[in-house]
């Protein structure tokens, strides 16, 4: 108890851990496990409706190049986890944020701050909209199943947005990340089974078929301006699927030298991203090669399959699952940032400070704090209540991956490695990473745009 208080007091600059300190090797798997809960997520199952917007041609390219620019923004961020000063020597920084604003100012820092939990908050109110899709799914797939396919099979999302946010606000008092080891891995299992399962019913429907449907141009369009629309929304979700920048640094702090943590890192990026494109690209091509110009928002949830039902419910189960973890994955660094801004604010509040002994019949003793108790059953009332409001899946996704992608995965990564590496201003590599920032800039654009579009018009609709 005393230990964790002392953490969460720390300052930005005590926080991070001298190079001096005794340092333990962990696995690398964990990290890999980190990555691909945080990663493999909603995204994924709007990733065939994404390809079938773009076509044959565009689609499959389109995730190879958010895959690749991925990897790039994670390459060059995982250097910046050690900033070295020359007061007090190498720091290492355990937040996106304190790398932001120990590289390039307090101002960016705080900008940068606004984004992440911003990104951060977003992506737990998607989570809260999927669960509660997958869950209907299940109870539509089994009255399909005993109905008959053209029956009239509907259910609302509130109640199971709000039986999620309970499960959260319960999951919500594990401690922070190096906690979480085993959450990760569960998550990371069921995050591979049903996008198994997805691709495999994928395969399965094309092979009914005995073709492969879709086209080159994608799903056609009533005019050239609808067409653009879905094209930049399908942008938004492929972007959302991708970048984990905000919660790398975070990631890369449970991990110990020697091996040097960026190389631990780049190495368990590299991996994680191999493995998450494999699946991304096949159940997108898969499901767009069954369904063609009709292929549904939501792969497991659109019913484009109905049987075998019991394997549809088992894999939304996987989604709710995995999504249980995920939720905890983004939504802890908010949680960490709150108790240590508070330990700063109020360093003589028990309120704050003070941690409670709790022992219930069967279960290991745990420790309770009155501010994590009110600030985290907030934060997820908020991001439920927020769902509610806002069920619209694929434009939703758009959107937070619009929003996240320049500034957080492109934007800051790339200033702080000029920083740090003091590249020369109009020098080649000054030229080509600019460029690529650039690029980069116009995609959010467009997507941020036609992803409004979309929950504007659902909602006017």
């Amino acid at each position: 108890m005393g230990e964790e208080a002392i953490i969460d007091k720390a300052p930005l600059i005590d926080h991070c851990t001298s190079s001096t300190d005794v340092l333990v090797v962990e696995p690398l798997r964990r990290t890999v496990a980190h990555i691909i809960t945080g990663v493999i997520g909603a995204g994924v199952l709007s990733l065939a409706w994404s390809v079938a917007q773009l076509g044959w041609i565009a689609g499959p390219l389109c995730i190879l190049l958010f895959a690749a620019t991925t990897f790039i923004s994670t390459y060059l961020l995982s250097d910046c986890y050690r900033f070295h000063d020359p007061e007090h020597g190498s720091i290492r920084c355990s937040s996106y944020m304190d790398a932001v604003k120990l590289y390039l100012g307090a101002i960016r820092g705080k900008v940068c701050g606004v984004l992440v939990h911003v990104s951060l908050y977003g992506t737990t109110c998607a989570y809260v909209i999927t669960s509660a899709t997958s869950i209907r799914a299940i109870l539509k797939s089994n009255c399909y199943h005993k109905e008959g396919h053209e029956a009239h099979c509907k259910y609302g999302d509130t109640i199971y947005m709000i039986l999620f946010g309970l499960v959260q606000v319960i999951m919500s008092f594990i401690p922070d990340l190096h906690n979480m080891a085993l959450l990760s891995v569960v998550a990371a299992v069921m995050s591979f089974t049903y996008s198994s399962i997805g691709l495999g019913l994928g395969v399965t429907n094309v092979i009914e078929n005995g073709r492969i449907m879709g086209s080159v141009a994608g799903v056609p369009a009533s005019n050239i301006a609808d067409k653009l629309w879905l094209v930049f929304q399908a942008l938004g979700d492929i972007a959302f699927a991708y970048p984990y920048t905000t919660i790398l640094l975070e990631i890369q702090d449970t991990l110990e030298s020697p091996p040097a943590e960026n190389k631990t890192m780049k190495k368990a990026s590299m991996i994680a991203i191999l493995i998450t494109t494999f699946f991304y690209l096949c159940c997108a091509c898969f499901g767009y090669a069954a369904f063609g110009n009709q292929t549904p928002g939501n792969l497991l949830t659109g019913f484009g399959f109905y049987e075998p039902y019991w394997l549809i419910d088992f894999a939304n189960a996987c989604i709710v699952l995995h999504l249980v973890g995920g939720y905890q994955i983004y939504s802890q660094p908010t949680y960490t940032a709150a108790d240590r801004w508070c330990s700063r604010k109020y360093p003589n509040s028990g309120f704050v400070n003070n941690f409670y002994q709790l022992k219930l019949p069967l279960l290991p003793a745990f420790q309770l704090n009155m501010l994590r108790i009110c600030f985290r059953t907030a934060y997820v009332i908020s991001t439920t209540g927020l769902a509610i409001m806002f069920p619209y899946f694929n434009e939703v996704l758009g959107v937070l991956g619009a929003l996240g992608f320049w500034p957080l995965t492109i934007y800051f990564p790339v200033e702080m490695y000029f920083v740090q590496n003091k590249i020369e201003a109009w020098s080649t590599k000054w030229i080509v990473l600019r460029t690529f920032s650039f690029v980069c800039l116009l995609v959010t654009v467009v997507s941020l745009v036609g992803s409004l579009e979309g929950i504007i018009s659902e909602k006017l609709s």
